[in-house]
């Protein structure tokens, strides 16, 4: 079988598992669509917090940050992240926290001195 075959067959292969995937959803509940929403929502905070709190450490501190210590969320409208900076690094203690409603980090806090406090 060449190449091209075998590629053909792989995307006939997609489309099926997509026309599968389509038909399986229809037949969700309220309450499973409901519970699904939340979870797009809750890794879509997770993903904005992971990407926008460690490049603001970074620019304040100099240090680049990467696994959270601790994590906390109400799993609708905030995420909060929080580091414990190790030897060499330029800071103690961090937290970022990521409101839903502003889009973006209502409050960055480093070594207990408030840098963004945004309110809504």
């Amino acid at each position: 079988m060449g190449d091209s075959q075998k590629l053909m067959i792989a995307v006939a292969g997609v489309f099926a598992v997509g026309f599968i995937m389509v038909g399986a959803s229809k037949d969700q509940s309220n309450e499973q669509k409901e519970a699904a929403s939340q979870i797009r929502t809750l890794v879509a905070m997770q993903e904005m917090a992971n990407t926008k709190c460690p490049k603001l450490i970074q620019n304040k501190t100099g240090t680049q940050v990467y696994f959270p210590s601790k994590t906390d969320t109400d799993k609708e409208t905030y995420v909060t992240l929080e580091w414990i900076g190790e030897k060499g690094d330029n800071f103690k203690t961090a937290s970022c926290t990521l409101q839903q409603q502003l889009g973006g980090v209502s409050k960055l806090v480093i070594d207990g001195e408030v840098l963004i406090d945004k309110k809504f």
